[in-house]
């Protein structure tokens, strides 16, 4: 117990050093939500709003914003048959724009998977079984794209999560996750995103960790990104095992960040630092 202590001691100094506090920046241009009951946020903020003017440029600029290269992509994918069924997307759905409300509402409890679904097993879920095609892999360019799509048609709609009836155990375990210490660091998604929001971070500002853009082009990555990515890399920061992209671990997770954003406007595909 005594070097646990050290331990988290330690970690919490090294963060604490690395971490220096500046004026939240906080924009006029995205809406600040009042969180609801419950909420461990005095306000929901996108992490748009903590982005420097550049960034936030190239998302604002959908010409600019290299996110929709992927978009495009699967635009084309929309209506390209694959499989031995022959389907395409197109020939079960009334436009893509017919999904408009997926985007708000994602994760979802699946009852004939006993647990919860996001959008990227919801499409592999229709080629395997609708399109008899092979599922795609969760960061290719195919997902990617897809998901983005997908997303995308729900841009400016509020994020509106379910979280009681059989979602809750799940919206619970994700909670669970997200207050955690974990990793040699012995630290919680808490400590940075609750912690230090508005604060600066090496080069960077810390944001509320928001869920709205995903799939988010990042600078850092150089290519639109999942945000199973996202979560990956955070446990890697902090010296812990990251779980698989797709794993039950994460989709609970993402619920209950989709939940902490409840209220903000989906802006798929965002740009992030």
């Amino acid at each position: 117990m005594q070097i646990r202590g050290l331990v988290t001691g330690l970690a919490v100094a090294a963060l604490a050093l690395s971490v220096h506090q500046m004026a939240p920046a906080v924009a006029e241009d995205k809406p600040v939500v009042q969180p609801p009951e419950g909420h461990p946020l005095d306000e929901i903020i996108s992490g748009y709003n903590f982005r420097v003017p550049e960034t936030k440029a190239v998302q604002d600029d959908d010409f600019d914003n290299p996110a929709f290269l992927w978009v495009e992509q699967a635009e084309d994918l929309w209506d390209e048959a694959d499989g031995a069924a022959g389907k395409a997307c197109a020939d079960c759905h009334d436009g893509v724009e017919s999904l408009k409300p997926v985007g708000t509402t994602y994760p979802i409890y699946y009852e004939p998977w006993g647990k919860l679904m996001n959008i990227e097993q919801r499409i592999n879920h229709c080629r395997t079984e609708n399109m008899q095609a092979q599922p795609w892999k969760y960061e290719s360019d195919q997902m990617l794209g897809m998901t983005a799509l997908v997303r995308h048609q729900s841009r400016g709609e509020p994020v509106n999560v379910a979280i009681d009836g059989e979602a809750a155990p799940f919206f619970e375990k994700g909670k669970a996750f997200y207050y955690e210490r974990r990793g040699q660091l012995d630290l919680a998604c808490a400590h940075c995103h609750e912690g230090y929001a508005g604060m600066k971070i090496r080069a960077d500002t810390l944001s509320q960790g928001q869920s709205n853009g995903f799939p988010t082009y990042r600078l850092k990555w150089q290519k639109l990104g999942s945000l199973h990515r996202r979560f990956k890399g955070c446990n890697d920061q902090v010296r812990a095992e990251p779980y698989k992209r797709g794993s039950d671990e994460y989709v609970n997770l993402e619920l209950y960040l989709a939940w902490r954003g409840q209220g903000l406007p989906v802006e798929t595909p965002a740009v992030r630092q």
